[in-house]
């Protein structure tokens, strides 16, 4: 019988505990699948005692996870820690050192140290692997590194923020406002213990750089993706998208433009007929495109014990086959360095400007949006019984820079009760 693969994990939360319960549950299947046994040598995390529904009393200890890396029965480092430095980044470092694979579902470590971490494994002729580190169970880094390797990717989309994606959908289908949707997904365990990584779209974003990366060969650059969270959608702005056709999604867009890559985590419309406006819940979903394939979608659970651990095993298998690909798709030390560029592709927007309610208010913004050279579709009132007036707006295609020409030319009006919110509506 071939030599069994040995792993070491580091970390028995969710994710951890099912990657122990898959090894544990499915061990003939694993091993006919991968054609040599996969075992558990050893594993770590920050409490021995705590109960996690599994016995883990069969498996050597590690108070350390650097030590956990470093050991000569650990084939295998299965980083499920979480953070992009402290011990996750000091360990993994320690495993490719040590001669080790790895396998990670930390999309922050990989946002921020990425390039670094994998060169050092490509130099040591080892792998990272982190399917998990995008969209939980959806094989989206798999899709792009294999199936669509002859490809010539020209843009990469999708909702991949599950916590956010219920927050917007729930606010749809309940008629709920933020703050008590916001509330009622805390209580549910859906929130990060920083609520910002989840609804300020930090979360999304650092997965939107690693697939950026993978798509158009580039290093990873997360410090380049323009964010912006959904803490400002209002459920009037909810209904009042509905009411033009759309819905309204936490939308990553990647793509190579003429001035550089461009890689956004925003606020967006969407039609509400199209795979996008009508995924619902804490489900994700992707959108590739390229030249060969025109365009492919992929939708799953994005977060969860199950479909994360899935994805975990995946890349486990893949190591256990003796499949080696470079972590980004390519040789790090052959990605470029990437232009970052902001949208230029002109879009339709909608803008909810509250104004003071007298006379001659809308003229005022009017000549602001003319002046940017921004071109006003339709515009509506809405009834009102406040000092303010809202009122909605979708303009012709024009460009952000366009737009934040005439936003700025608005916020010096003596009429603009608060922020105008703009948002893209995005083609789909």
């Amino acid at each position: 019988m071939s030599q069994p693969l040995r792993l070491g994990i580091a970390g028995l939360g969710t994710v951890g505990t099912g990657v122990v319960k898959i090894v544990r549950q499915k061990a003939n299947l694993l091993s006919m699948r991968a054609g040599r046994p996969i075992e558990i040598t050893a594993v770590s995390a920050r409490s021995r005692s705590k109960d996690r529904g599994i016995n883990i009393n069969h498996y050597a200890w590690e108070d350390d996870p650097v030590v956990l890396a470093q050991r000569d029965d650990v084939d295998v480092f299965v980083e499920l820690m979480g953070g992009s430095d402290g011990p996750a980044k000091a360990a993994t470092e320690a495993a490719i050192a040590a001669g080790k694979d790895v396998v990670t579902a930390n999309k922050a470590l990989l946002a921020h140290h990425g390039q670094a971490l994998a060169l050092s494994a490509e130099e040591a002729g080892r792998v990272i692997r982190f399917e998990a580190a995008v969209a939980g169970g959806i094989p989206v880094i798999k899709a792009l590194t294999e199936g669509l390797a002859g490809n010539e990717i020209t843009r990469v989309m999708g909702v991949m923020n599950g916590t956010c994606n219920y927050i917007l959908t729930r606010m749809q289908s309940a008629g709920l406002p933020y703050d008590v949707v916001f509330e009622e997904a805390n209580q549910l365990g859906y929130l990060e213990a920083d609520p910002t990584l989840d609804v300020g779209g930090i979360d999304a974003g650092h997965k939107l750089s690693l697939l950026a990366s993978i798509a158009f060969g580039t290093q990873v650059d997360f410090g380049a993706v323009e964010l912006e969270g959904i803490e400002r959608i209002t459920i009037q702005d909810i209904h009042h998208a509905a009411d033009l056709g759309f819905r309204i999604k936490l939308l990553g867009v990647c793509q190579m433009t003429g001035r550089g890559l461009e890689q956004r985590m925003s606020p967006c419309l969407v039609p509400a007929e199209s795979p996008l406006g009508q995924l619902e819940g804490g489900t994700n979903m992707c959108v590739l495109e390229g030249d060969m394939v025109e365009q492919i979608v992929l939708r799953g659970p994005g977060a969860g014990e199950g479909p994360t651990a899935s994805a975990v095993m995946g890349d486990v298998m893949d190591i256990a086959r003796g499949f080696r690909v470079s972590t980004f798709g390519m040789p790090a030390a052959e990605l470029s360095a990437a232009k970052p560029a902001q949208a230029v592709t002109p879009a339709p927007y909608y803008l909810r400007i509250s104004l003071d309610d007298k006379p001659g208010a809308l003229a005022k913004v009017a000549k602001a949006l003319g002046e940017a050279g921004v071109s006003i579709d339709r515009m509506r009132q809405v009834r009102h019984d406040e000092a303010t007036a809202p009122v909605l707006i979708v303009t012709h295609k024009t460009t952000r820079a366009a737009l934040e020409e005439a936003l700025a030319h608005m916020a010096g009006l003596d009429v603009i009760a608060e922020t105008p919110v703009a948002l893209r509506i995005e083609k789909v």
